[in-house]
């Protein structure tokens, strides 16, 4: 399986590629507190592996995010390789991208913590998912508050130049930026500084049930989510259930209908186009719904049967998980070591 291609750290916390190979380098991750679903492939996962042929691609299952909240160990563990069996069937290729899993590359923790005593108390804070939480719950873990910096690290570690992120991460990459500069600044040019990529809008999968919530793999109520694994029954009961609005008319309007919009731009991520010119295509909710089932489970389709495939042989798919650990230790260790060194903790 194809190396992670070495970085050489240039001024400005930037990084120059080595000649010949992709110029940008992006990472993903995915967290196994849940099946992955339909926004998951439409918002992350496709884009990704269309990705991996022009960029240097690192995807890795978040398992130590997972342990913010209450859990079962030996369910972080099965959904931790049904997500990376998913990924595979997908299309991702681990011969053009790192794929493994968080918690087998040690240096995502030795970096947290250096990186924590360069960000302050009040910053970890003020993160809004964290004040969200917090205030819903009696107690909260320690490791809560700290996520974001451990998703600092999680991107720093790999000297990337992109992140995909979402309006829910936004803040979280900013400040992974503020602590890269102020590191940079405080103790020499360490890290690479990355940039948000954000996603269309057609990228974003609204619950079924639902419509003004997004899709998620925790937070959606379970009739208004389309897992990748949903049999083509279960994907058709979805759609067929799925709420529009009182006007009998297709139309794209996501402010005013955003059952009906969330349709179109559900069957536009399947079938491409715009979803008001798909809008013309439909002259009832009936029509509409048939057509997204349909197109819905002609793209979960292949994945599903690759799935069941790669299922039958789970040894293969934590072979790549492990291949992709090595590599990524390799990786990190230099990052690491860099970090170490400026912060005085080595001589050279």
């Amino acid at each position: 399986m194809a190396p992670i291609t070495p970085v050489t750290t240039t001024t400005a916390g930037t990084t120059a590629p080595t000649p010949g190979r992709a110029s940008v380098r992006r990472i993903t991750g995915l967290k196994p507190t849940g099946h992955l679903h339909l926004g998951n492939l439409v918002g992350a996962i496709r884009p990704t592996v269309a990705g991996q042929y022009r960029t240097e691609t690192i995807v890795f299952l978040a398992d130590l995010h997972a342990l913010t909240v209450t859990h079962q160990p030996a369910q972080i563990r099965t959904l931790t390789l049904e997500q990376a069996t998913v990924l595979l069937a997908a299309g991702l290729d681990p011969d053009r991208a790192l794929l493994y899993v968080q918690s087998q590359v040690p240096q995502h923790t030795e970096l947290h913590y250096l990186l924590e005593c360069a960000t302050g108390y009040g910053e970890a804070q003020r993160m809004i998912q964290f004040r969200e939480k917090s205030a819903r719950h009696r107690q909260v873990r320690l490791s809560l508050l700290s996520y974001p910096v451990l998703m600092a690290a999680d991107i720093l570690l790999h000297d990337v130049h992109e992140v995909p992120v979402g309006d829910d991460q936004s803040q979280h990459l900013e400040l992974t930026r503020t602590v890269a500069n102020r590191f940079n600044a405080r103790y020499g040019d360490t890290f690479t500084v990355p940039r948000a990529v954000h996603p269309t809008v057609s990228s974003r999968v609204m619950d079924l049930a639902d419509p003004t919530a997004k899709m998620g793999k925790t937070s959606s109520s379970e009739a208004g989510t389309i897992l990748l694994l949903d049999p083509p029954e279960v994907i058709r009961r979805k759609v067929l259930r799925a709420v529009t609005d009182p006007d009998r008319t297709v139309g794209y309007d996501p402010q005013r209908r955003p059952g009906v919009a969330n349709l179109l731009e559900i069957l536009a991520a399947c079938l491409g186009g715009s979803p008001t010119d798909l809008a013309a295509d439909y002259g009832s909710y009936a029509q509409l719904k048939k057509a997204v089932a349909e197109a819905v489970e002609s793209m979960l389709r292949p994945i599903r049967l690759r799935y069941t495939e790669l299922s039958r042989d789970p040894g293969y798919v934590r072979r790549v998980l492990a291949d992709g650990a090595d590599r990524a230790r390799d990786n990190a260790a230099d990052t690491v070591h860099r970090a170490k060194r400026a912060l005085g903790l080595l001589s050279h």
